[in-house]
Protein backbone atom coordinates (compact mmCIF):
# COMPACT_ATOMS: atom_id res chain seq x y z
CA UNK A 1 0.00 0.00 0.00
CA UNK A 2 2.61 2.57 0.88
CA UNK A 3 5.68 1.10 -0.79
CA UNK A 4 3.41 2.08 -4.29
CA UNK A 5 3.77 6.17 -3.14
CA UNK A 6 7.53 5.70 -2.81
CA UNK A 7 9.94 6.24 -5.49
CA UNK A 8 13.00 4.03 -4.32
CA UNK A 9 13.05 0.72 -2.88
CA UNK A 10 16.31 -0.87 -1.27
CA UNK A 11 16.87 -2.99 -4.70
CA UNK A 12 16.94 0.11 -6.33
CA UNK A 13 19.02 2.09 -4.12
CA UNK A 14 21.33 -0.92 -4.24
CA UNK A 15 21.44 -1.05 -7.52
CA UNK A 16 22.21 2.63 -8.16
CA UNK A 17 25.43 2.81 -10.37
CA UNK A 18 27.41 7.29 -10.51
CA UNK A 19 29.33 8.14 -12.33
CA UNK A 20 32.81 8.76 -11.37
CA UNK A 21 34.04 12.46 -11.78
CA UNK A 22 37.97 13.64 -11.08
CA UNK A 23 36.24 15.88 -8.50
CA UNK A 24 33.47 13.59 -7.08
CA UNK A 25 32.75 12.11 -4.10
CA UNK A 26 34.44 9.55 -2.33
CA UNK A 27 32.69 6.01 -3.73
CA UNK A 28 33.14 4.21 -0.15
CA UNK A 29 31.95 7.24 1.58
CA UNK A 30 28.84 7.19 -0.96
CA UNK A 31 28.58 3.11 -0.22
CA UNK A 32 28.46 3.60 3.40
CA UNK A 33 25.89 6.07 3.41
CA UNK A 34 23.86 4.15 0.65
CA UNK A 35 23.96 1.13 2.93
CA UNK A 36 22.26 2.92 6.16
CA UNK A 37 19.89 4.01 3.51
CA UNK A 38 18.85 0.46 2.20
CA UNK A 39 18.75 -0.50 5.87
CA UNK A 40 16.48 2.13 6.76
CA UNK A 41 14.26 1.91 4.00
CA UNK A 42 14.13 -1.95 4.71
CA UNK A 43 12.88 -1.25 8.19
CA UNK A 44 10.40 1.33 6.99
CA UNK A 45 9.21 -1.27 4.59
CA UNK A 46 8.59 -3.75 7.47
CA UNK A 47 7.15 -0.82 9.65
CA UNK A 48 4.77 -0.11 6.89
CA UNK A 49 3.35 -3.99 6.53
CA UNK A 50 3.17 -4.61 10.36
CA UNK A 51 0.73 -1.56 10.52
CA UNK A 52 -0.99 -2.90 7.55
CA UNK A 53 -1.91 -5.83 9.53
CA UNK A 54 -2.38 -4.17 12.48
CA UNK A 55 -4.92 -1.96 10.31
CA UNK A 56 -6.66 -4.80 9.37
CA UNK A 57 -7.45 -6.72 12.56
CA UNK A 58 -8.45 -3.45 14.00
CA UNK A 59 -11.22 -3.31 10.98
CA UNK A 60 -11.91 -6.96 11.42
CA UNK A 61 -12.69 -6.18 15.34
CA UNK A 62 -14.17 -2.99 15.01
CA UNK A 63 -16.87 -4.73 12.28
CA UNK A 64 -17.39 -7.56 14.76
CA UNK A 65 -18.16 -4.66 17.71
CA UNK A 66 -20.55 -3.16 15.72
CA UNK A 67 -22.47 -5.92 15.20
CA UNK A 68 -22.33 -7.08 18.86
CA UNK A 69 -23.98 -3.46 19.53
CA UNK A 70 -26.52 -3.86 16.88
CA UNK A 71 -27.38 -7.27 18.23
CA UNK A 72 -27.43 -6.01 22.36
CA UNK A 73 -29.40 -3.52 20.97
CA UNK A 74 -32.11 -5.86 19.45
CA UNK A 75 -32.07 -7.62 23.02
CA UNK A 76 -32.01 -4.18 24.69
CA UNK A 77 -35.56 -2.87 22.66
CA UNK A 78 -37.00 -6.57 23.49
CA UNK A 79 -36.64 -6.39 26.93
CA UNK A 80 -37.58 -2.78 27.23
CA UNK A 81 -41.09 -3.45 25.25
CA UNK A 82 -41.74 -6.73 27.60
CA UNK A 83 -41.14 -4.58 30.54
CA UNK A 84 -43.36 -1.97 29.27
CA UNK A 85 -46.35 -4.45 28.47
CA UNK A 86 -45.59 -5.68 31.74
CA UNK A 87 -46.17 -2.30 33.17
CA UNK A 88 -48.67 -1.68 31.42
CA UNK A 89 -50.55 -4.83 32.30
CA UNK A 90 -49.89 -3.71 35.91
CA UNK A 91 -51.37 -0.96 35.38
CA UNK A 92 -55.11 -2.35 33.01
CA UNK A 93 -55.81 -4.52 36.54
CA UNK A 94 -55.24 -1.66 38.78
CA UNK A 95 -57.88 0.23 36.83
CA UNK A 96 -60.27 -2.55 36.75
CA UNK A 97 -59.69 -3.31 39.79
CA UNK A 98 -60.64 0.67 40.85
CA UNK A 99 -63.77 0.61 38.29
CA UNK A 100 -64.87 -2.57 40.12
CA UNK A 101 -64.62 -0.69 43.44
CA UNK A 102 -67.28 2.16 42.37
CA UNK A 103 -68.98 -0.15 39.98
CA UNK A 104 -70.10 -2.68 42.78
CA UNK A 105 -68.90 -0.93 45.60
CA UNK A 106 -66.45 -0.99 48.33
Amino acid sequence: MYQERLMLSPKDILEKEFKIDTRGYRPQEVDKYLDIVIRDYEEAFTIMKELDTDKKELIEENIALKKEIRNLKTKLDVLSDSDNAGATNADLLRRISNLEKIIYGK
